[in-house]
């Protein structure tokens, strides 16, 4: 680029900002505004398109029965992370993102891979393990409010003598005992009973379902308790502290395996990334993995194995379950 070309260039540039002021054009404003006018216009309707997918949806559900496939374990997935996270998103619309964000993944690879086969593999691998990555606290946090009910549960047992209710409202007396993550829920429930109109069996129920499958021994204990009291049978609760007691020795170990199996994990994916980092010092090699295509082929592969290996290893930590049902 030669001098009198620059000279010309910012000439051109100075007049035309000149002109704007001057007139008061506006007009890197008003290319703004064009394509802001048109993302809105997008998300309008996408947004619009994922209500109606979603209404069809809870119309389709309440009529026919899902059938087990991999949609269907995708649906319950999404849901259940969107639950978890608290996340504002409905399973359509977390559809949508995830499509957005695999598109602008799939064109960001390209630019590095120069073949849409190998980008596209390598974008599903990748998201597979962010996924599985999403999963994983998702694990950690049903496993804290399993110990947040636990602990709910054998401060709740034993006072249990003197009535269900009576032995809630004792325990909502004092912060300390109830974790703030199920508080709420328990509160709900007094309330229910005492001002809702509610019968002892609906608050527990609707308890129930909002903690989950392990508060289902207790539920079942309590309504027992609530309708048929006998003289012993308060004796029953004390059966749940002994069950919660096995289980966190049952947790320990897990945990303690699982801490172990993503450890060697994480350690051997490391030493094959600084090993690849540090054969990338070698000219030929490098030339290879990243410009040829067999080498493509070959890094596309390491890829896939690493992000499928991990979410692999975390489905067999996931079928084991947290104890409770399982």
């Amino acid at each position: 680029m030669n001098t009198t070309l620059i000279i010309s260039m910012s000439l051109g540039v100075v007049t035309f900002l000149t002109i704007n002021v001057i007139f008061e054009l506006r007009f890197f404003r008003g290319i703004g505004d064009f394509f802001l006018n048109i993302f809105e216009t997008i998300i309008d309707y996408i947004g619009d398109y994922n209500t109606k997918r979603y209404i069809q949806r809870v119309k389709r559900e309440k009529i026919v029965k899902q059938k087990e496939n991999v949609f269907a374990k995708y649906n319950r997935l999404v849901e259940q992370l969107i639950i978890d996270f608290n996340l504002p998103l409905t399973l359509e619309s977390f559809t949508s993102l995830l499509c957005i964000c695999f598109a602008i993944t799939v064109l960001i690879i390209l630019l590095f891979m120069q073949n849409i086969t190998l980008s596209v593999v390598v974008t599903i691998s990748i998201f597979i393990g962010i996924l599985t990555l999403f999963v994983m606290q998702s694990k950690a946090i049903k496993t804290e409010r399993f110990e947040d009910i636990m602990n709910a549960e054998d401060i709740i047992c034993p006072l249990a003598r003197d009535g269900v209710l009576v032995a809630i409202k004792k325990v909502m007396e004092s912060e300390e005992y109830i974790s703030l993550s199920i508080r709420p829920y328990f509160q709900q429930f007094i309330d229910n009973c005492e001002n809702n109109g509610y019968s002892f069996r609906q608050a527990i129920t609707l308890l129930n379902r909002q903690l989950g499958p392990k508060f289902d021994n207790f539920t079942k204990k309590a309504i027992v308790f609530e309708y048929n009291e006998r003289k012993g049978m308060a004796d029953v609760f004390l059966d749940i502290v002994d069950e919660n007691a096995v289980l966190r020795e049952i947790n320990v170990r897990k945990d303690r395996i699982f801490r172990k199996m993503n450890r060697d994990f994480l350690l051997k994916t490391a030493i094959i990334i600084v090993f690849f980092l540090y054969a990338l010092s070698i000219p030929d090699f490098k030339e290879f993995m990243l410009k040829n295509n067999i080498g493509k082929l070959i890094n596309t592969i390491v890829v896939s194995v690493i992000c499928l290996s991990f979410a692999r290893c975390q489905s067999l930590q996931g079928d084991l379950g947290t104890g409770g049902r399982k």
